[in-house]
């Protein structure tokens, strides 16, 4: 089988035995892989010691069967997530940002643009970029990139284009997205969103992969903390773990 190059983002690592692992990695050319690294746990391995959690490296791997491990023959580390060791807030956000790549996507399923925004996002938390829109950005690109981007324009279930001089928006979880007044009624898990919540999330929403929002005032931070917090869950069918550390977000 030919060997196959490419980055990737170190996702999870797993002891297997004494001296290998077993690794997810979120790659630019193959979407999500897990492989078998061989000696990694040696004390001169193969690996350069690239095998960190949320590090970027150059990979090579052999692309097994759908059913048994990649593995993989060689990695070096292109950069370090430094910011763990001056910052918990950071690290908790590089983990979520990790955690979303797992749990979004199926292996072998690539997505590039979703690739090189993980990379810019991880780049900007370890830059001293804004913690919190950092991460809000990333949820709803990723969201988009992936199909699951709630609609944000005209009523979900009717089409029915919101109403502009409305002080408070309907979101419906369920549903999938903003909903007019009439159609609100038998729907469940639908929250009420104010127009300044609303416009930041659809300007975070834009297609560019550079898209980037300035500060957001806090208020309307901690509202679209909840909101997304709630719709991730549902889209996965479980809160992510690494949610419950997010509170710093809404600060």
């Amino acid at each position: 089988m030919p060997a196959e190059k490419t980055r990737a983002i170190v996702l999870r690592v797993v002891d297997f035995s004494e001296t290998s692992c077993v690794v997810t990695l979120f790659t630019e050319d193959f979407g999500k892989i897990g492989a078998l690294a061989k000696g990694a746990r040696r004390p001169k391995s193969p690996f350069d010691s690239a095998l960190d959690l949320l590090a970027v490296c150059r990979i090579v791997f052999i692309d097994k069967s759908a059913d048994v491990l990649d593995l993989l023959t060689e990695a070096r580390l292109e950069r370090r997530f430094r910011s763990a060791s001056r910052d918990l807030s950071r690290l908790y956000a590089g983990f979520y940002v990790a955690e979303l790549l797992q749990e979004l996507t199926d292996l072998g399923d690539s997505h590039p643009d979703l690739y090189r925004r993980a990379d810019d996002t991880l780049l900007a938390l370890d830059r001293d970029g804004p913690v919190a829109e950092t991460v809000l950005g990333f949820e709803v690109a990723a969201l988009r990139l992936l199909g699951y981007l709630p609609a944000l324009e005209d009523c979900v279930a009717c089409g029915t284009p919101l109403d502009v001089h409305s002080e408070r928006v309907l979101f419906g979880h369920l549903a999938g997205g903003v909903l007019c007044p009439r159609c609100r009624q038998g729907q469940k898990q639908v929250v009420s969103v104010s127009r300044e919540g609303h416009e930041v999330l659809r300007q975070l929403s834009g297609s560019g992969l550079e898209n980037r929002i300035g500060e957001i005032d806090p208020r309307v931070r901690g509202e679209l903390r909840g909101l997304l917090s709630h719709y991730v869950a549902n889209v996965l069918g479980h809160p992510p773990r690494m949610q419950a550390y997010l509170g710093f977000s809404a600060r």
